[in-house]
């Protein structure tokens, strides 16, 4: 048995040897914890007498270690490591030479321990040659700081990795500054290096189908996962969509405007795959949709069903089908004028037919002009309210005046002010 006197003695020892009988068992388990528990607390204190303990697991025990050897693993954290009582974060140091030039560049030092902590803990940063290059591309000291602090991970990237970045963005953009811009945006596009070559590949391919350098460039930031993937993927799927474009009744002549609209609206379209294009097709071909139908869908939605399921037109079809008490044929009219009854799900559209008859809008009002759907409830409350200040009363008034873009609707909105302003009597008149 072992003793206890106060702190542990130099003599404090555990008997060695292997444990029989339940009743020891149970005991020097107990032991055992009970010192575990003792002995991190040792340590904590800095205790410096030499003592040796045994972990026990299962039925044997074992062999002894020496402070001595504690300490060691202590100092190079190993213990630590082993023992699963800190997280891998407290058991690192940040680099202070990392912290030093972070601080040189004003970098807030607080944000990056709360957004990207373990960037501080790797050995080697390249914090001086990131802001160097930079700097050179034509950014201030302001946006470096905005930049690192925004995607810290940056100052991994090496000079090399860099530079091979700049020279493929520079090639679809107009100059440093516009490039500068891009990145202060948009830094975790511009630093994700680990596809470079893929992303090399895909710029050359988008340029060879005829996609403008600012069409592309813009992919690289709404769209960035588009480039990581094998240039022959994206091939795959360009040419599918060429394929099918022909068999809904496209021209040859069309075709590459057509597409490069399409891609260019929505580059999204080049993350799904073929099967899932089929399938939305066959759908709407079961609907009784005919095929110039199925290309005026595909154009008007922008490549958006692509992006959907079979089920969720099916489930977004019943229940408008439902709401306007409509038949198939109707149904299949009400979708034409409004692509969104088909690609947004139930619950969208449930929002935002509560939004418009709140407003005191009826069902038949909207059953008339259904592209108000399109639009999303606080921009149609927006122009509502916009509209009723000019005294326009939306409930008995034309819901065309609600559609459009921002600017389809600002024309409409002047032109009925000017309307109200408009005086009652002209006054360059001779009176009478």
């Amino acid at each position: 048995m072992w003793e206890e006197r106060g702190t542990l003695g130099k003599s404090a020892l555990f008997r060695r040897g292997r444990c029989s009988g339940s009743a020891r068992r149970g005991s020097s388990l107990f032991r055992n914890k009970v010192w575990h528990s003792r002995m991190l607390r040792g340590i904590a204190n800095n205790a410096t007498h030499v003592f040796t303990l045994v972990f026990a697991r299962g039925q044997h025990c074992k062999q002894l270690l020496s402070l001595s050897s504690l300490r060691n693993q202590v100092k190079d954290r190993s213990f630590l490591q082993n023992s699963g009582y800190t997280t891998d974060t407290k058991l690192k140091v940040e680099n202070k030479r990392t912290l030093e030039n972070l601080y040189r560049l004003s970098v807030d030092i607080k944000k990056v321990r709360r957004l990207k902590e373990w960037v501080l803990f790797q050995d080697t940063a390249y914090v001086k040659e990131t802001a160097n290059a930079l700097q050179e591309m034509g950014a201030d000291k302001t946006t470096i700081a905005n930049i690192l602090e925004r995607c810290p991970e940056a100052i991994l990237r090496t000079p090399a990795e860099i530079n091979s970045q700049r020279e493929l963005w520079q090639s679809v953009c107009q100059n440093e500054k516009q490039l500068v811009k891009l990145i202060e945006l948009f830094p975790e596009s511009f630093f994700t290096i680990e596809h470079h070559e893929n992303q090399k590949s895909n710029v050359r391919f988008f340029q060879e189908l005829g996609l403008k350098n600012n069409i592309i460039s813009r992919f690289f930031t709404s769209a960035p996962d588009i480039f990581y993937k094998p240039v022959e993927k994206n091939k795959h799927i360009v040419e599918t969509l060429q394929r099918m474009y022909l068999n809904l009744g496209g021209s040859d002549a069309n075709m590459k405007t057509w597409l490069l609209k399409l891609l260019s609206q929505n580059p999204f379209i080049l993350l799904n795959t073929s099967p899932t294009v089929q399938e939305n097709l066959e759908f709407l071909r079961k609907k009784e949709f005919t095929d110039s139908e199925v290309l005026q869908l595909l154009s008007r939605l922008k490549g958006f069903i692509f992006q959907i399921s079979p089920n969720t037109m099916q489930e977004s079809m019943f229940f408008s089908k439902d709401v306007f008490k409509c038949s198939d044929q109707e149904l299949k009219e009400l979708v034409l004028k409004c692509p969104a009854l088909l690609y947004h799900s139930v619950s969208i559209l449930e929002e935002r037919l509560k939004g418009l008859m709140k407003e005191g809008i009826s069902i038949d009002q909207i059953k008339e002009t259904p592209m108000v759907l399109e639009l999303t409830t606080q921009i149609l409350q927006y122009r509502i309210k916009k509209l009723a200040a000019l005294g326009y009363n939306i409930k008995n008034g034309n819901l065309e005046n609600l559609n459009g873009t921002k600017r389809d609707f600002e024309a409409t909105y002047c032109k009925i002010q000017a309307k109200r302003e408009r005086p009652v009597f002209n006054p360059v008149a001779p009176l009478a």
